[in-house]
């Protein structure tokens, strides 16, 4: 029986050449999560994907599942937003690219109804806070958080996450740890454990990051040690679950969090 194809609004995760004349694209959906599809003829014929298939775009797609595994095929494409306010400055595109690489490596194929619709909510609200907020770096660390709250890994903040004792509001530095995802309170410490030493009042800014909608994340002030200390954790937890370091997040480093110039 020939899989019914299905029509979707959906976001440009990732693009690669195949062979001469195609083009495999990644894309995140608000109903099946992301979706690989290949796009037939889209390097060599300028009509069946006119300026559609580029990095954060937001489309209307019409996919039809493969039959027996392998990939979906991408039958149309119509460019609903290209995202024009992220690609006059450098900074803004890099955390984008950023974001969206995060999602290509985390976001499951398949994904449950709501799962999809959560990740899918968490990409284009990011992107349009982008186009208006300078990106910061305490903004980055938050936005990565909501990122993994996202998919399924947020982190525990306010208690050990062993024996669930909140941590006291008079705390001050505790031990992180990265594999079970929070702090670990002296009563709960082993020896051997591998933790990162963080301040209690990062956690707590962090949480209250958390709390806010994404489109509110440009209000949040972080003091300088704390956004230092935030970035700290961020970068290693999405490395514990990366298990390697994106492409996209050196480049942003080496621009730095203001980088100004031109993305095209």
């Amino acid at each position: 029986m020939v899989p019914e194809p299905f029509v979707t609004e959906a976001l440009v995760l990732r693009i690669i050449d195949l062979g001469e004349s195609d083009r495999v694209v990644h894309l995140l959906t608000p109903s099946h999560g992301r979706v690989p599809a290949i796009a037939k003829g889209a390097r060599r014929s300028r009509r069946r994907f006119p300026g559609t298939l580029d990095l954060a775009n937001r489309l209307r797609v019409r996919i039809r599942p493969p039959r027996r595994g392998g990939l979906a095929h991408l039958e149309q494409a119509v460019l609903l937003d290209p995202h024009a306010g992220l690609r006059h400055e450098l900074g803004r595109f890099a955390l984008a690219g950023f974001l969206l690489e995060l999602l290509g490596r985390l976001a499951p194929e398949g994904a449950a109804p709501a799962d999809a619709r959560r990740l899918y909510d968490f990409a284009t609200g990011s992107l349009a806070l982008l186009a208006r907020a300078a990106p910061r770096a305490g903004l980055r660390a938050v936005l990565e958080l909501h990122g993994l709250d996202a998919l399924g890994l947020r982190p525990e903040l306010g208690g050990c996450v062993r024996c669930e004792r909140r941590l006291p509001p008079a705390a001050g530095r505790v031990r992180f740890h990265l594999g079970e995802g929070g702090p670990v309170c002296s009563r709960c410490i082993r020896p051997g454990d591998r933790t990162e030493p963080v301040e209690a009042a990062t956690l707590r800014a962090l949480a209250r990051g958390l709390e806010l909608d994404l489109a509110d994340l440009d209000r949040l002030e972080l003091p300088a040690p704390t956004e230092a200390e935030a970035c700290r954790l961020l970068r290693l937890l999405l490395r514990f679950h990366l298990g390697l370091e994106l492409r996209s997040e050196r480049f942003l480093d080496e621009i730095g969090a203001s980088g100004g110039s031109p993305a095209a």
